[in-house]
């Protein structure tokens, strides 16, 4: 199955007989929930999951959204309706991430069947797609996590594979560099990460490049065949939709969850500046 889908597809999809779960996972960076835009207007049928609440534990010395705890997560995805005979699509209004973040814990956790729509709320509602405010009663899913199915890094990991394959930076290229921080304790990035910008890897609408063009991007950065890939940002949000255009482009890659915001919580760590790999 494609990890994104159209609005195209959405709409045929979601007029069949038996529509995939649909979820709304709206999120601004150090923002209140997306909860009260959720309801003022989401798309017909869509339940809102809270990343930092259902998707993230809490903030600490794994980073600001290190992996929640299994069966938080389980319990969530089955108040939301996720079944794991049933596909889902989830959606935000802004360039995916946050979408792509949901993507990712359920296909590291065992779901099978998970897509992004792609260019989220702004591309439903430039197609002419209907908004409603009523939230729908879903029937308890039964989704059952069973983490492993996507590769996971932690901090060792990360860094044993910036020197023997590819670690790609999601962050903005200046956090890279270490000209700005405005979030973590330290600026700069892992030594042997490359930079590679998320917001690259789709138009100015959100919307993502063709595979073709991705997997040529990919490629000019090292990202060939043989070659393990894994991607880390700031707190494993922006990296998990970096794994998402990955997947478009067809190359697996592994997440480092914790992020740079892990990464800098230990002062023991190594810290590259500047714009080479380091």
């Amino acid at each position: 199955m494609n990890a994104i889908i159209t609005t195209t597809e959405w709409a045929s999809e979601a007029a069949g007989e038996r529509p995939p779960t649909l979820l709304d996972v709206r999120y601004r960076p150090g923002g209140p929930p997306g909860r009260p835009e959720y309801e003022a207007g989401h798309l017909p049928g869509a339940i809102y999951v809270d990343l930092e609440a259902e998707l993230a534990g809490a903030p600490g010395e794994r980073g600001r959204h290190p992996l929640p705890d299994v069966e938080t997560f389980g319990a969530a995805m089955r108040r939301a309706g996720v079944r794991s005979d049933r596909p889902v699509v989830v959606y935000d209004d802004g360039l995916g991430w946050a979408a792509a973040r949901a993507w990712w814990m359920l296909r590291w956790a065992g779901h099978e069947a998970v897509r992004v729509l792609d260019g989220g709320l702004a591309a439903w509602t430039a197609a002419d797609g209907p908004l409603t405010t009523e939230v729908p009663a879903v029937a308890e899913g039964d989704f059952t996590p069973r983490p492993g199915a996507l590769p996971l890094l932690d901090a060792d990991g990360a860094a044993a594979l910036a020197r023997r394959g590819l670690l790609l930076d999601a962050r903005a290229g200046e956090r890279y560099r270490g000209e700005v921080e405005p979030l973590d304790r330290v600026a700069g990035h892992i030594p042997g990460a490359l930079s590679a910008p998320t917001t690259d890897n789709v138009s100015a609408d959100g919307v993502f490049h063709p595979a073709a063009e991705l997997a040529e991007r990919f490629a000019k950065l090292g990202a060939v065949e043989g070659t393990e890939v894994g991607v880390y940002c700031g707190s494993g949000v922006s990296g998990a939709h970096e794994v998402l255009a990955l997947a478009v482009a067809g190359i697996p890659a592994a997440l480092y969850v914790g992020s740079w915001s892990e990464w800098t919580a230990d002062p023991g760590r190594p810290v590259a500046t500047g714009a080479e790999a380091g």
